[in-house]
Order: structure tokens, then sequence, then C-alpha cells
């Protein structure tokens, strides 16, 4: 089972490394105009995408400039160099939509991070928006499904964090070395 588990893991990975590059740089480069403009990078994760907000903020090798979205007493502290990383399961996400709508508002530039659900891009056709509509740059995780299926036909292991904190440390890297040639 760990092998299954293991070989269906490295899938997923593989398959965001491959479609996603341009999205990790894009999403790198705008989380870094905030480190050098002396703005702050504010982490929201929803759910057990609390996750990466602990990596981000009090890991081994915490982001630069970040902190928890939640510290804030007032979206209105926010600034114009400041920018908004938003983690969530899927691109559906009630808290993660609405968090990131009021920070749209306030003209705050947002990385998202989640498996895009249909329709890809632009939100639903009665309107519904996304993660990924919201977001000046977004990263889909591509987890639809759990992973495993099982005897009865069922499938299990959706290992929807450890896949969000694959992506959160590709971004972080990424980060890391567009500031490096910056200096």
């Amino acid at each position: 089972m760990l092998k299954i588990f293991t070989t269906q893991l490295q899938g997923v990975f593989n398959r965001i490394g491959s479609s996603e590059e341009f999205a990790f740089e894009d999403a790198a480069r705008l989380l870094a105009q905030a480190v050098v403009g002396d703005g702050r990078v504010y982490v929201h994760g929803v759910k057990e995408m609390k996750a990466v907000e602990a990596e981000a903020t009090t890991g081994a090798e915490p982001l630069m400039s970040a902190t928890l979205l939640s510290d804030l007493d007032s979206y209105h502290d926010l600034t114009d160099t400041d920018r908004a990383l938003i983690v969530s399961r899927f691109s559906t996400d009630e808290e993660a939509i609405s968090t990131a709508k009021a920070l749209k508002e306030l003209g705050i530039e947002i990385v998202g991070i989640s498996t895009v659900m249909e329709p890809e891009f632009g939100g639903f056709a009665d309107g519904t928006e996304t993660l990924v509509s919201l977001s000046d740059v977004h990263i889909d995780m591509k987890l639809k499904k759990p992973l495993i299926p099982g005897d009865d036909g069922e499938r299990f292991a959706f290992p929807s964090s450890m896949v969000a904190l694959y992506v959160y440390h590709g971004l972080a890297f990424t980060l890391k070395e567009i500031l490096e040639e910056q200096m």
C-alpha cells in the first residue's frame, strides 16, 4: 500500500513540476516585490493548510518577510507593498474566496495555491468567483481525488497538506533564487 501511495504522490509532484513551472516563477516574482519593497508576505492557510502557515513563519527555513494574515488587527493595516499567499484544498473554498475578495478590494496582490476545480479560469458561469479568478498568480496542486483505490471501489489517501507543502517549498526556493540574483 505504501508503494502505491508513494508512486501516486510522486505522480502528483511530477504533474505540478512539469505544468506549473511558469506559475512558480511568476508567484515568486510577485512575492519578491514585497520582500525588496519593505512589505510583508501575509500567509493564510485554510483548514489543514495551516501547515503551510507554520512552515512559512516558524519552520526550519521561514519565508522571508512572512507573517500570518490572522495576526493583523485589520486588513486596512496592509500597504501596497504587501502581498498575500492564500492556500486552500480547492479553488472553490468559501473561506479562501472571501479572504481573497476582501484583500482584492484593498488592492493587495495575491498568490493562490489550491487544486483548480472546473471551470479552470474566470470563475463559474453563474458568476461565482474562485481562488483562481481572484489571484494574481495561482499554482494548481492538481489533487482532485484520493490517491489509492480500495478493494470496495472507494478511494482513500488525500494528502492535500503534503502537496501544498511541496508547492510551498518550490515557491520558497524559487523566491530565494530570484532574490539572490538581485543581490
